[in-house]
């Protein structure tokens, strides 16, 4: 199976705000060369958590055969939500939880959706911490939430 790393940020303007989010993917052919393919995209109104699981879910969506895959996020949200096995918790409890239904379930099944053909491992980094490729996709992130041309989140829930 291909080895794909995937690092992903998200940020906000403001939470609900304009946000963006930055994925970086880097594979190895087999001749050794390093490959690497940005994404990034800002909304209009949205919020930081959101905009994690959006990385998250461009990076996967623009592979085109099942890979093994680890992705990076400096996002507890995003990787605490496997590693800590909470999404497994919320789909037998109909997505709600102890405090009332999930958040951002629209993006929680696209995640899912887009990991199915992958092996995913996920990774937590500490944030703005010197990674540079955390760096780099906080950067892609924050130039999307500050450019022109936002999206409409449809999805985006009502504070």
């Amino acid at each position: 199976m291909f080895q794909v790393t995937l690092y992903t940020d998200g940020s906000s303007r403001g939470n609900p705000g304009p946000g963006g989010y930055g994925s970086v993917l880097q594979y190895t052919d087999r001749f050794g060369t390093l490959h690497q393919r940005e994404f990034s995209r800002g909304y209009k109104n949205t919020t930081n958590n959101r905009m994690e699981l959006m990385g998250v879910i461009a990076g996967l969506e623009a592979l085109n055969k099942p890979c093994a895959v680890t992705v990076y996020s400096d996002s507890r949200y995003v990787v605490d939500a496997f590693s800590q096995h909470w999404v497994d918790s919320w789909i037998k409890k109909g997505w709600r939880r102890a405090g009332g239904p999930v958040k951002n379930v629209d993006l929680w099944k696209r995640l899912l959706a887009a990991m199915k053909p992958h092996q995913v491992t996920f990774c937590w980094v500490k944030g703005h911490d010197g990674h540079p490729m955390n760096e780099k996709c906080d950067q892609l992130a924050t130039a999307a939430a500050d450019g022109d041309g936002l999206l409409t989140d449809a999805g985006m829930e009502e504070p």
